[in-house]
Parts: structure tokens; C-alpha cells; sequence
């Protein structure tokens, strides 16, 4: 049997609803603000998993310019709650490098959170910034992979942090040992992805808050042929459900290796579950 793992996706709380981002997010994704706050209950969530055969989950923390949205603390307790179907990602405040990187130690090490995610646009900084540097010499010292969003934004923010070139190739250049995880795809600059992705072993793409049926051809070429072991999937729930994303998952015409890899394998790999 297939095993399916959504490898981006969040359990919102009040602060994090309250953004005034999000708005113009939930009509890019054709939700509501009702609806997405009955999706935050754990039971709702557990629900939608239920409905597409998704294994576990990887809940990820938030992190703004503000402060914590969503805090690790928060996200361990999810984990330790349902063990058997979430996994954490941590997140940290990139204000203060050294308190962020003494609570990302402290989220993989006490907390047992297996990633760090940043999301650019938050913050108005590409991963080339000084500020993630310290971080990510601490992801390739314990062993864990930096997630991060790449390609234009849903809420009215600017999309140019996004863009895989200059930024994460500078990174990748410069730290050969750190796993990167670009999330939601990468378009429009999907050939941008697709270089980066052959140039740098290390480097992967997860296809949240895409449905796989509106997925770039260029990418669904790339997942039937040499990225077969570098696409993970993913749903950003609760803004898209994995049943709504895996609907037309035959279509894509993958061969049974990469269809098990991109459910589930890949993420299973790459985070160590």
C-alpha cells in the first residue's frame, strides 16, 4: 500500500487567523475564514487525513516580523498528542540570530521537531540573507532539512524573496551539506526550480498548496523521469485538503516507483520518519 505523507501543512490558532494576510490567501485558495477555522480542530484535521489515506502529517510552526504565529511549543504538543500521525517542524524569529538559533536546538532536541521553515515573504528577506546563515550552518550540524516557500506568493506580498535565482543557488553553493525543501512548486519560475533541482543534490520541491492536476507540465515531466526522488507531496492544509489535491492523481501518468516516492517515500527519506 501506498504511503502518503503531506509534507507542509499547519494546525492554525487564533493569532494565526487573525493575520491580515491571510485574507487574500483564502480567496486564492477559494476558502473561507468559517470554514478554515473549523479546519484548526485537531479532529477536523485528523479527519481530512483520514479521507485521502494520509499517513502523517508534518505540522509546521510560524514566524513573523510580529513574533510567533503558530510556536514550537504548540506544534510538539500536536506531536505528542497524535504521534503516530504528525511530525513537527520547527520555526524561529529571525530578529535575533542567536536567540533563534538557541530555540531551533531547542525545538530539535528537547522538542523532537525533525525541520526548520522559514517562509520568505513574511519577512521580506530571500534566503540569501545574512540572517539565515547562522541557521543553516545549525541545520547541517543536527542533521536536519531547511523548508522554505519558493515561486510568487498567495496574499498581496511581494514575490521577489520567492525566486529560486540568485537566492537559493547562493545558498546552495554555500552550504553543499543542507537539505532544502522549496514548497509550493516554484512557478512561475519553474525552470529556475527544475535547474536548481539537477545542479544541487541536495535540493527538493514539495507541491503544497497545489492540486497535482494544475501542477506544471514541466515539473510533472521531471517527477516521471530523473525527479522522481526529489518531488515530495504536499497540501498547506487547511488551505487545500489532500483529497482535493490528490483527485486527479492519475493523470500524471508517474509509474508506480515515482508515484510511492512522490506520496510518501521522498518525505519519509528526507525526514528521517
Amino acid at each position: 500500500m501506498t504511503r502518503i505523507i503531506d509534507a507542509w501543512s499547519q494546525q492554525p490558532n487564533e493569532l494565526f487567523l487573525s493575520q491580515p494576510w491571510l485574507a487574500t490567501l483564502l480567496r486564492w485558495t477559494r476558502q473561507d475564514g468559517g470554514a478554515l477555522a473549523a479546519a484548526s480542530m485537531t479532529d477536523a484535521t485528523l479527519a481530512a487525513m483520514d479521507a485521502a489515506g494520509v499517513e502523517r502529517a508534518l505540522l509546521c510552526a510560524w514566524s513573523s516580523p510580529q513574533g510567533m504565529l503558530i510556536d514550537n511549543d504548540e506544534v510538539a504538543a500536536a506531536v505528542r498528542a497524535h504521534p503516530d500521525r504528525f511530525t513537527g517542524v520547527a520555526a524561529v524569529d529571525l530578529r535575533y540570530p542567536v536567540d533563534a538559533v538557541r530555540e531551533l536546538r531547542r525545538a530539535v532536541t528537547d522538542l523532537g521537531l525533525v525541520a526548520l521553515r522559514v517562509v520568505p515573504w513574511l519577512w521580506n528577506l530571500p534566503p540569501d540573507d545574512r540572517r539565515y546563515y547562522p541557521l543553516y550552518a545549525t541545520c547541517v550540524e543536527l542533521g536536519i532539512p531547511f523548508c522554505t516557500q519558493i515561486g510568487h506568493t498567495g496574499p498581496l506580498c511581494p514575490s521577489e524573496p520567492g525566486r529560486p535565482i540568485p537566492y537559493l543557488d547562493n545558498v546552495l553553493l554555500e552550504f553543499p551539506d543542507l537539505v532544502v525543501v522549496g514548497g509550493h512548486v516554484g512557478y512561475p519560475w519553474i525552470d529556475e526550480v527544475i535547474s536548481l533541482a539537477t545542479k544541487y543534490p541536495n535540493f527538493h520541491v514539495d507541491t503544497s498548496a497545489y492540486a497535482v492536476h494544475r501542477l506544471p507540465a514541466t515539473l510533472i515531466d521531471y517527477m516521471r523521469g530523473p525527479g522522481r526522488t526529489r518531488v515530495l507531496f504536499g497540501t498547506n492544509w487547511p488551505m487545500l485538503s489532500a483529497d482535493r489535491c490528490l483527485q486527479h492523481i492519475d493523470k500524471l501518468g508517474l509509474d508506480a516507483e515515482a508515484r510511492d516516492l512522490f506520496l510518501g517515500g521522498n518525505a519519509a527519506r528526507i525526514f528521517n520518519l
